[in-house]
Parts: C-alpha cells; sequence; structure tokens
C-alpha cells in the first residue's frame, strides 16, 4: 500500500510540475550572442542626457546594429567579400532611424526608419539605405528598395578595431556615422542644419 501511495504521490508531482507555466525559476535563457546587439545616437547618448535634463538638441538619428568581432580572421575581402551587399554588421540587418528630414550626398531622406547596407570595396564602400525593414541579413536584399546608395572612401586606420563599430560625430552641418572594423573606417556624412 505505502509503494502504491508513494507511486501516486509522485506521479501526481510529476503531472503538477508539467503543468505549471513557464516562468524565470523554470525557464532555460538563450546564450549569449557572440555578435551582440548595440544602438548609437545623435547627438552622443541621447536617452541618458534628456532623461538627466543635459541636453536642448533634438534627437537626430539612431543605429541599432549587431557587433561582430574579428577572432583573429581576415575580415575585408575575405569573411566579407569585396563586391557584394553586407548587413553592416551580424545577424539583424542594422537599422537606421532618422527622427527629422536630412541630406545624404545631394538627396534628401526622409524622417523614417530604414536599413542600411554596405557593398564594401578594398577603396570605397557604397552605402545602401533601403526601406524594406526588420530583414536579417542581406538574404532577402531588393535593390528596387534602394532609396540611397552613395560611395565613400575607406580610410586605413593604425592599428586593428577588433569589433564592429558605429558611431556619430558632430560636424558643422550635422554629422557624420562612422563605421569602422578591422583596419577600415568609412565616413558618411549627414546634413540636417
Amino acid at each position: 500500500m505505502k509503494k502504491l501511495f508513494t507511486i501516486l504521490v509522485l506521479a501526481q508531482c510529476f503531472l503538477f510540475t508539467k503543468a505549471q507555466p513557464q516562468t524565470a525559476l523554470n525557464m532555460k535563457f538563450p546564450s549569449l550572442d557572440k555578435s551582440p546587439m548595440d544602438m548609437t545616437y545623435f547627438p552622443d547618448n541621447y536617452p541618458m542626457r534628456k532623461t538627466q535634463e543635459k541636453t536642448n538638441e533634438p534627437l537626430i538619428a539612431r543605429v541599432i546594429y549587431s557587433r561582430p568581432q574579428k577572432n583573429d580572421r581576415v575580415i575585408f575581402g575575405d569573411l566579407i567579400e569585396y563586391g557584394k551587399v553586407w548587413r553592416l554588421g551580424a545577424n539583424e540587418a542594422t537599422e537606421l532611424e532618422f527622427f527629422k528630414d536630412v541630406t545624404i550626398g545631394n538627396k534628401k531622406v526622409t524622417k523614417g526608419r530604414y536599413t542600411l547596407y554596405a557593398i564594401p570595396n578594398s577603396d570605397h564602400w557604397t552605402i545602401i539605405i533601403n526601406k524594406d525593414t526588420d530583414t536579417w541579413g542581406a538574404f532577402i536584399y531588393d535593390q528596387k528598395k534602394d532609396i540611397l546608395r552613395i560611395d565613400e572612401p575607406v580610410q586605413k586606420i593604425p592599428g586593428t578595431v577588433e569589433v564592429f563599430t558605429m558611431n556619430f560625430t558632430k560636424t558643422t552641418n550635422g554629422a557624420n556615422l562612422l563605421m569602422s572594423w578591422e583596419n577600415a573606417s568609412v565616413t558618411l556624412p549627414i546634413s540636417f542644419k
């Protein structure tokens, strides 16, 4: 009788635990991504400055991207092939959002959310702003949805940038979006004044 009672109690416990909703206590969390997502703003650190009431500048732009690491690999011309569309990072394609109309080259880009791609070459990158958003990589990239393409020169930098990095710097007419990895850096000038 004791054996039967024990079996019934264990069966009930098993069924009870299986019926419980997933919580943080019994859920398996995904591991840390090898290319963590990051975000950069113009003006720099805008959300924190706004919270601390330390900015009088309006929010102009934000980039959300994943940051792959070099890890002793040859990046440009090997991992990232020259002449092919690249998502400008890893994982999801890089997202670029403008909070007001801007000018890039001689083309007006209206306020909105876009995907940012590049076609790297050894001496220049073709920077692409595309209206198709929420995509993974460049696997379904559609050139017909480009709103802008502009060629920008590659600047060789001393040393090595281990982790792909994007950030804005202030200029007289607006801002530059700097993109750097390995020993290459490309600048995308953005005007909004």
